[in-house]
């Protein structure tokens, strides 16, 4: 999973929608628009939060090497080494 596509594909498919609310002229298209454009904006806002939580905690998403057991706390299977990150 890229990040960086998503967000890609997230902020083209929200111009788009913006675009096509634009040009249409229909009340209920309209309200249509709307809310692909507000689910789309909740979409990206969700992302940027987890990346900029993922930096605040020193995660890295270049190179893209991050793992479940890297959202873990380190002491988290210290009680039983086979448990697995619940991530």
């Amino acid at each position: 999973m890229n990040p960086e596509k998503i967000v890609n594909g997230l902020g083209k498919e929200l111009t788009d929608a913006l675009q096509a609310m634009a040009k249409t002229k229909d009340l209920q298209k309209k309200e249509a628009y709307s809310r692909i454009i507000k689910n789309l904006s909740k979409s990206l806002a969700s992302l940027f939060e987890m990346a900029s939580d993922a930096e605040f905690y020193g995660y890295s998403y270049e190179g893209n090497n991050l793992d479940d057991d890297d959202l873990c706390a380190e002491d988290y299977k210290e009680d039983d080494p086979d448990r697995d990150c619940p991530f």
